[in-house]
């Protein structure tokens, strides 16, 4: 996300920055491994409380220790402030709406994605890849209704289903991808007997993001909303074809030839080019 934010317009890059480093933050706090699930399960819950009783402004601050890295200290000891920002926005509520539902997945994952645990079934593997990612398309859409309703061909009410689906495609190649990581440190999300079938729904999703974006008018918008899915569909042949044991990565020139390419968005609309 942090690459097709930097080819946003300002109005648009603003709000969705400061969700992008929110969501970070409590990532941060999601993943940390040295801390007891619990006490992490408690830290979002607290953030979680906060934003319902819309009292966020005055969230106690998360007691940065050494079980995180300096960078992630430096982003947990900038909560505060971003917490000032997300009050002082325009977007309060659309954002506090998206933060919720981030939280929402997180804790999800935190709480049924325990060493030992059974993989996630088809509906728990929906919701979760809905609330962490299918949550950002629907936001990113209704702020482009919002401030670009030009950039928009077809009404906003029939592309949030697309945006949704196109989160949670994403969402999914990266539970895929990195599913053997993820096992080594006993969190397993898909079984590995399933991977063909994820590997479909992945396509399934990534399809209706292509169809999400022949909807978006040529333009800075249409190149920002569109490099995730170039990225996506350059990687999900490495993905199916990654050896066991091995992270399927896209070599960095390829990312450059992609970013290059895309920039074919500023003046032509999309072609359709299914997954």
């Amino acid at each position: 996300m942090a690459l097709s934010l930097g080819l946003l317009p300002k109005v648009l890059r603003e709000p969705l920055g400061l969700s992008y480093l929110l969501a970070r933050a409590s990532d941060t706090i999601a993943d940390c491994g040295t801390l007891a699930a619990g006490e992490r399960v408690a830290l979002l819950q607290s953030i979680q409380a906060a934003l319902a009783e819309s009292t966020y402004e005055s969230l106690p601050p998360v007691n940065v220790s050494e079980a995180f890295t300096a960078a992630e200290r430096g982003l947990l000891d900038a909560l505060p402030r971003l917490l000032a920002l997300l009050a002082e926005s325009a977007e309060r509520d659309e954002l506090v709406c998206l933060w919720g539902e981030i939280l929402e997945g997180q804790l999800f994952d935190l709480l049924r994605v325990t060493p030992g645990s059974a993989p996630l079934d088809h509906a728990e593997l929906e919701r979760y890849c809905d609330l962490v990612a299918g949550s950002v398309g629907r936001c990113w859409t209704r702020l482009i209704a919002r401030y670009f309703p030009a950039g928009l061909r077809a009404p906003v009410d029939e592309l949030l289903p697309l945006a949704s689906c196109y989160g949670k495609g994403l969402q999914l190649l990266n539970i895929v991808r990195d599913r053997e990581g993820d096992r080594a440190i006993g969190r397993q999300y898909i079984a590995e007997a399933a991977i063909a079938e994820h590997l479909e729904r992945t396509r399934a999703w990534l399809a209706s993001g292509d169809r999400y974006l022949q909807a978006l008018s040529p333009g800075r918008i249409l190149m920002a909303s569109a490099l995730p899915l170039d990225l996506a569909r350059a990687t999900l042949p490495l993905v199916a074809s990654a050896p066991p044991g091995e992270r399927a990565k896209l070599p960095r020139h390829r990312v450059r030839m992609i970013l290059v390419g895309g920039a074919v968005s500023l003046v032509l609309p999309r072609r359709p080019d299914p997954v």
